[in-house]
């Protein structure tokens, strides 16, 4: 898989408070996996990464954690050691009234 980092922010200067809800975007790609070897070892490998938007418009992609993945995401790991398996993207953001939405695709 190849990653792909905007370099280019907003063709307009969007730094004004007017367009927080651009900043307020947030995008987690989720991959997460946990399971038991046979020695009885909890194996857990957590791949999440968080995009998001900088003060012009800029994207980047930072290292995250299932951890830093809002509660509306669909997510949740069990207790214990049981085999599980996670993969989505999860966005979420508040609109110019301040108001949350958030969709997650799993695939």
């Amino acid at each position: 898989m190849i990653e792909v980092q905007a370099t280019d922010g907003a063709d307009i200067d969007i730094s004004d408070d007017a367009f927080d809800f651009v900043r307020s975007i947030r995008v987690y790609h989720i991959q997460y996996r946990q399971h038991e070897n046979r020695d009885g070892d909890c194996n857990r490998s957590d791949s999440t990464r968080h995009g998001s938007f900088g003060a012009q418009g800029d994207y980047r992609w930072t290292p995250s954690s299932t951890a830093q993945v809002p509660p509306a995401s669909q997510l949740r790991i069990p207790n214990g050691c049981g085999s599980y398996f996670y993969r989505s993207v999860f966005i979420d953001w508040r609109d110019h009234a301040g108001n949350y939405g958030s969709e997650e695709v799993r695939y």
